[in-house]
């Protein structure tokens, strides 16, 4: 299965894809799509959609995975990337593809083990995850990797379980990680 994840902002929307056989990944394309911040919303929004048209007809995917907004610090910055949700998921649509949204905290959980993961945590499980030699640069282009093989972990039931991390161990900034991305426990 070919899943194409979006990470979508009104300044850069994150843009990625993976193919996914049960618990093996190959990764794809990622990018992220750049507007003017001082542009009109209507012309970023006409080249977030026509950026994403064009990677979607490239990587000729599946399904397509969207971060759903969970929360905004203000009611405006909510609105605009509301608009850019919306134009994302009429790119999906146009292409005759199916939408799932998930939310941050469980894009994180599902990928990273901790609902709370910063975004240089993510950038660096989803080296591991697709066997990348470097990160995926910018954050935009991995969290929208995240956010496609959240769709496919828990399409496939491979969610990361994470339980409750000794006291010392509170902070995933403390763990150490192996090269399979699974922590170390002392």
């Amino acid at each position: 299965m070919r899943i194409f994840g979006i990470d979508p902002g009104s300044v850069r929307t994150g843009y990625g894809c993976v193919d996914t056989a049960g618990g093996r990944h190959r990764f794809v394309a990622c990018g992220a799509l750049s507007t003017p911040a001082g542009h009109p919303l209507p012309e970023r929004l006409l080249a977030i959609h026509a950026g994403l048209t064009q990677a979607l007809v490239d990587a000729a995917p599946d399904c397509v995975a969207i971060e759903n907004l969970f929360h905004a610090r203000n009611a405006r910055s909510a609105l605009t990337l509301g608009h850019a949700r919306g134009v994302a998921m009429l790119a999906a649509v146009q292409q005759g593809l199916p939408v799932v949204e998930y939310t941050p905290a469980e894009i994180k959980m599902s990928v990273v083990g901790y609902g709370r993961a910063e975004k240089a945590q993510v950038q660096h499980m989803i080296a591991l995850l697709l066997g990348l030699d470097t990160p995926p640069t910018p954050y935009d282009a991995s969290d929208a990797l995240a956010v496609a093989l959240c769709h496919a972990h828990l399409t496939h039931g491979l969610a990361v379980v994470q339980a409750r991390a000794p006291k010392h161990l509170r902070s995933w900034r403390h763990a150490k990680i192996d090269q399979l991305g699974r922590r170390q426990v002392p």
